[in-house]
């Protein structure tokens, strides 16, 4: 059974989370994206960060949404242990159904390239591909995706 709650990001397992996910990133990307995520970006209006849990309490993964333009949030910090099954499916779903819950319309998000399993994952999940956005615009390593959420 994968719970998934809200969490505030500043919290033990969520730092645990965030600092895997970081290391995987560098492995597979060069860079961390850690400097791509501000904890006040998710816990202010509009934001918010979430964990999975397994039955015992044991953190599994976690994501987070940030207010981006109106009516767009953008999803930051997705990441699922290894180790898991449909954890990163029952995160993207939760935070697509908060998202809609919250009144965005869409979201958007950013991945490498080269990080072709999250690429696969989203494209799996009803993303499609977009102009590069934001910081990421010029940038050819950058992948920027959509969603237009269900109202």
């Amino acid at each position: 059974m994968i719970c998934i709650g809200d969490e505030d990001p500043g919290t033990d397992d969520a730092a645990l989370l965030m600092r895997e996910l970081s290391v995987a990133l560098a492995l597979i990307t060069g860079d961390s994206g850690a400097a791509s995520f501000s904890v006040d970006d998710v816990r202010g209006p509009g934001g918010c960060f979430v964990l999975a849990r397994d039955a015992a309490g044991r953190p599994l993964g976690c994501g987070a949404l940030r207010p981006l333009q109106p009516g767009v949030a953008e999803l930051k910090r997705m990441y699922a242990r290894p180790e898991t099954q449909g954890v990163g499916g029952a995160l993207l779903a939760h935070l697509e159904r908060r998202a809609t819950a919250m009144g965005y319309r869409e979201l958007w998000l950013e991945t490498r390239l080269v990080n072709v399993r999250a690429t696969q994952f989203y494209l799996r999940h009803g993303y499609r591909r977009i102009d590069n956005f934001g910081k990421y615009a010029g940038r050819a390593a950058a992948g920027c995706y959509a969603k237009a959420l269900l109202t």
